[in-house]
């Protein structure tokens, strides 16, 4: 590996000291001989890329967000349902000890001390569903500077007062143990009825993270909502059209997937929006075959507002020289560009051009249906630990 994680250079340099090397708490660079034997200093292209894009790691392994909090590059987490089941099945004593507190309190909180869960156990489950996730964010947020992003039940997706509640109900278990509303996001997902929730909170200061964005128009609809930050998913856009079209991949910069996202960070940038674009889920442009792709989509962005990018990706980025890194996002630029109107969306307007977009009906669709699936086989780990 060719990045050495936290490293100065001593004085001891200068005689040649294998002690040269000592710990610090800042940022990584790499080291490389050049042919007159002289030590340079050489950046990553993960410490390159952080200088421009506010990184954050999309993991709930307290191990691998330490390793990347402590060089400095990744200042957020996000997490979603298949993480926090991950977590909480995968047997660390760790994750075993959020897991038994978050059915402890469910059962407190609903008067059922240590019995087992009764015929009606729907909001006991709720409730420990929430404060697992809660549990696991409160952690994360002891390693990162940054915030964290806690998502609503994908269930309620199509219920914008049940979603309201439920984020109304994350954010309370946050403050009862000290973390301030101003460190967390909430997920939600990008249907209308999740971004009309998501208006509701911003107005009670409560900010939001619009995820499973697969559309411009979910994107437009969401910043029009006053949604803090909007997560859409290249690499599955990559897929839809990948699939459609029969093509083993795409140069990077004409990655339908890219082109998305670059349209929906050129219009927030236009139109005076604030929300945060922070594109995630990440594929291989040119197709997994071809050596060194893994991370064409992350560069291709580079320069974009945020990002969400898991370890491996986080790793590959570590392994490339700094001059694989060049900005393709630009504010001012891509806001001048930018040939997108800014039409007033309500929910008769947005659901008629809804029905003409194929790739975001389908691969929201599949990406519910896969968080529903995975929230399920997390209500049964809750199960087992009630009982």
């Amino acid at each position: 590996m060719r990045i050495l994680w936290s490293i100065t250079l001593s004085a001891a340099l200068l005689s040649d000291s294998t002690a040269a090397f000592q710990p610090t708490t800042r940022k990584s660079r790499s080291w490389r001989h050049q042919s007159n034997s002289l030590l340079v200093l050489q950046a990553s292209a993960l410490e390159e890329l952080s200088r421009m894009t506010t990184l954050s790691i999309d993991s709930s392994d307290l191990d691998e967000v330490e390793k990347y909090a402590k060089t400095g590059f990744i200042t957020d987490a996000t997490t979603n349902p298949l993480l926090v089941t991950q977590a909480a099945s995968n047997g660390d004593a760790r994750y075993a000890a959020m897991l038994s507190a978050a059915v402890l309190y469910a059962k407190e909180r609903t008067g059922g001390g240590d019995s087992p869960l009764t015929d009606d156990f729907e909001q006991e489950l709720n409730i420990a569903m929430d404060k697992l996730a809660v549990n696991l964010g409160a952690k994360l947020l002891e390693i990162i500077p940054g915030r964290v992003s806690t998502e609503v039940d994908v269930r309620l997706s199509y219920d914008t007062e049940a979603s309201v509640q439920r984020a109304r109900q994350i954010i309370g278990l946050y403050k009862e143990i000290g973390v301030d509303k101003s460190r967390v996001l909430i997920k939600l997902a990008g249907t209308w009825e999740g971004i009309q929730a998501a208006k509701i909170l911003e107005q009670e200061g409560i900010q939001c993270n619009i995820t499973l964005v697969f559309s411009f128009l979910q994107a437009a609809a969401a910043a029009q909502a006053g949604a803090y930050l909007v997560s859409p998913f290249p690499g599955r856009i990559l897929d839809w059209y990948k699939s459609k079209n029969g093509r083993e991949g795409y140069h990077p910069s004409a990655d339908p997937g890219v082109l998305d996202v670059q349209k929906m960070y050129s219009y927030f940038r236009k139109y005076g929006y604030k929300t945060i674009c922070m594109p995630a889920s990440w594929r291989p442009s040119r197709g997994a075959s071809v050596a060194g792709s893994a991370v064409d989509e992350v560069l291709a962005l580079a320069g974009v507002d945020e990002m969400t990018i898991p370890p491996p990706l986080l790793e590959a980025l570590a392994e490339l020289d700094s001059s694989a890194v060049v900005r393709q996002c630009d504010a001012r630029k891509d806001g001048a560009t930018c040939r997108e109107p800014d039409f007033v969306l309500d929910e008769a307007t947005y659901k008629q051009y809804w029905e003409t977009d194929e790739c975001g009906v389908d691969k929201l669709n599949e990406g519910i249906e896969a968080f529903k699936t995975t929230t399920e086989e997390l209500k049964q780990v809750l199960i087992n630990e009630f009982n």
